[in-house]
Formats: C-alpha cells, sequence, structure tokens
C-alpha cells in the first residue's frame, strides 16, 4: 500500500487496527515509535545495481494500557514525517516484534490494517539460469503391462 492510500483509509476510519497474517490483533495500545524513510541500494545477483525506497511505521507494543494512537494523531505524525519522503508516494512498510523484528508489507481489509508477510525473491531469473516453473503434465499410465510387451 502506497502513503496516500494508507493515509485515506485513516480518513475515514474511528480508530486504528492492525492485523498480524496469523489473524491476530495487535493490542490497541500499541504506539507508532518510528515514521521513517528506508532506502536500500543493492546489486542483484544478475549485477543489475537497484535502489528501493520504502517508508517505514515502527509498531511498538508496551504495557501502557491506557494509550490509544487515533487516526488524526497519525496523520500528524505522518504531515510532520513527509518532509523525508520528499513528496514521494512511496509504498509502506511496518517493522511488528514478534521471536524478531518483522517487516511486513501493508494491506486494508474489514476497516483494519493488516501486516502481510513479505517474501525473497531472485530479481535475475535469467542471469541465475533458473527457468521459469514448469506446469506437470497429468499423465495416464495404463496397467496393461505385460511380460514381454516392451513397457516395463
Amino acid at each position: 500500500m502506497k502513503l496516500s492510500e494508507f493515509k485515506n483509509h485513516l480518513k475515514n476510519i474511528t480508530e486504528i487496527d492492525f492485523v498480524t497474517p496469523e489473524g491476530n490483533t495487535i493490542p490497541q495500545h500499541f504506539h507508532v515509535t518510528e515514521v521513517g524513510l528506508s532506502t536500500k541500494h543493492f546489486i542483484d545477483c544478475g549485477g543489475t545495481v537497484r535502489e528501493e525506497k520504502l517508508i517505514t511505521f515502527q509498531l511498538w507494543v508496551d504495557n501502557d494500557l491506557t494509550h490509544r494512537l487515533v487516526p488524526e494523531k497519525l496523520l500528524n505524525i505522518i504531515a510532520i514525517s513527509e518532509k523525508f519522503f520528499s513528496g514521494d508516494n512511496l509504498e509502506i512498510e511496518a517493522e511488528y516484534q514478534t521471536e524478531t523484528i518483522g517487516r511486513y508489507g501493508v494491506g486494508f481489509n474489514n476497516g483494519n490494517f493488516v501486516l502481510e508477510n513479505k517474501k525473497t525473491a531472485c530479481l535475475a531469473l535469467d542471469a541465475c539460469g533458473i527457468s521459469p516453473k514448469v506446469e506437470h503434465l497429468d499423465i495416464k499410465v495404463s496397467n496393461s503391462c505385460t511380460p514381454g510387451g516392451g513397457c516395463c
């Protein structure tokens, strides 16, 4: 989800709920401890230089059970941080602590923000010699093989 979509959703909800990929709701007393710009410069395995820019939100839960972040407050936090994004409407990524710090895509479903699992992928399949997935054909095998029939 891009920043503009995220902000539009915030304008149309009264409370902020995040749901994990497993379907668990992050406790409503979470904090957004960081809004940042994450830039990654890298070379893929095919030798192509690439750059990835994301807006990151760090979600954190503490024992402050009375804390409630309302949409208007998060919109204000985003407005303050937008100078770092240079007006770019970038994809959003959320960081959330489980066993380790997880990095998730962000979606929206039924009034809730949804943390979406991210996956690795090869960006240079042709350079790595990896061929595209081949669909397996359904081959029917006949059980009429007889000794000396040449089928065994």
